[in-house]
């Protein structure tokens, strides 16, 4: 049996942080808890190591299958091993990670950061379509093995005594006998089950394996979703919404197929739209009255595909605290400019706002209709 030490009676964990460091950086293999299952583990970076846990040796206490992951620690860095090009690999990664999601994403060009691994781990790690399995791990030992270690970690789910697949050290430990030198355990693993794996190829995806997370959320994980902020979210954006729900509806032809909100940077929640807002999308044929308005909060940003303001300063305010998110928030004038704010004035002044709302969806809308649905997608 390896040595098995327990996480939870450490005196100092850090210690045994460093002690999974140095056997992972001098070529050793070891057992640590994920949040899905515990798994074998082995620094990226030594190709024999890598070699070792693919083996023979190793079969009985693997999943069953041919596919190692790679660990990193971020989703920001998973980009740098992922082909740049899918916005849904991107929308996957970001909303499922960290968590019990293995995404299979193609991982072949010539700027990946796979293309810098050992050719032999490259072999292990990559099938004949250049997809490469990737998982960023939701546990606290993972991430600060991350922190110290130089690279990125392969890993392979184990099986426990009883020969399913290992929720806790002990059982795996049992299983793996000599062959495995150093064993971390952390008690039962949050999710006790395996990942869900889910094949990405350009803006397609297939669930091939269900985990502990349900094709169903995959499904809505996977779609779009386009945010419009203005300021008390009772005018502007949620006449934004319901516009940008019907133009998209009708550009794509897949009704439901994005999701479209709207917030506001000083908002209270469940404020109704205003009687001037409810009447002129009335004459649309769009129903405001059931709307309630909820602020711009981080975790709506974090979900969001898009995020699109009513203004310049709008943008800058979001940003000014998410810089990360440059690339996500635009502003819904196309030129950069202002939607005036319609609050207090005649109702002539809200469905000239709305025209000048909808003109700049109807680009937008085009727009995201190319580059979320493209042609080739059935």
């Amino acid at each position: 049996m390896p040595n098995l030490v327990d996480l939870q009676r450490a005196e100092d964990p850090r210690d045994l942080v460093h002690r999974a460091v140095q056997v992972l950086a001098e070529g050793g293999l070891i057992g640590l808890p994920t949040d899905a299952l515990y798994g074998i583990a082995a620094s990226g970076l030594v190709p024999s190591a890598v070699k070792r846990l693919a083996g023979e040796s190793l079969a009985d206490c693997r999943c069953g299958e041919d596919t190692l992951e790679l660990l990193v620690p971020s989703s920001h860095a998973a980009w740098d091993y992922m082909n740049r090009g899918s916005p849904l690999a991107e929308r996957l990664a970001r909303r499922c990670w960290p968590g019990p999601v293995t995404l299979l994403v193609q991982c072949d060009a010539e700027d990946s950061a796979t293309s810098r691994l050992d050719l032999e781990v490259r072999r292990l790690l990559m099938d004949e379509a250049g997809l490469v399995a990737i998982r960023v791990v939701g546990h606290w030992l993972l991430q600060q093995v991350h922190r110290f270690l130089a690279g990125p970690i392969v890993i392979a789910s184990g099986r426990g005594e009883d020969g399913t697949l290992a929720t806790t050290g002990t059982s795996f430990a049992r299983r793996a006998g000599n062959r495995i030198p150093l064993v971390l355990e952390d008690g039962p693993t949050r999710y006790g089950g395996p990942t869900t794996v889910v094949r990405i190829v350009g803006n397609q995806y297939e669930v091939l394996r269900e985990g502990v997370v349900e094709s169903e959320a995959i499904d809505k994980f996977a779609k779009p979703l386009l945010v419009l902020v203005c300021t008390g979210n009772t005018c502007r954006s949620p006449m934004a919404e319901v516009l940008m729900r019907k133009r998209l509806d009708e550009v794509t032809g897949k009704p439901g197929s994005v999701s479209v909100v709207s917030a506001g940077l000083a908002a209270f929640q469940g404020d109704r739209a205003s009687p001037q807002a409810v009447e002129v999308m009335q004459r649309r044929g769009l129903d405001l009255s059931s709307h309630c308005s909820q602020p711009m909060t981080e975790q709506l940003l974090a979900m969001a595909d898009l995020v699109l303001t009513m203004t310049r300063g709008h943008r800058d305010a979001i940003l000014a605290k998410f810089p990360d998110a440059e690339h996500r928030v635009k502003t819904l004038r196309i030129d950069g400019g202002d939607v005036a704010d319609p609050v207090g004035a005649p109702v002539e002044a809200y469905e000239a706002c709305a025209a000048q709302i909808d003109r700049q969806l109807e680009v937008w809308s085009q727009r995201l209709a190319g580059e979320w649905f493209p042609p080739s997608n059935p």
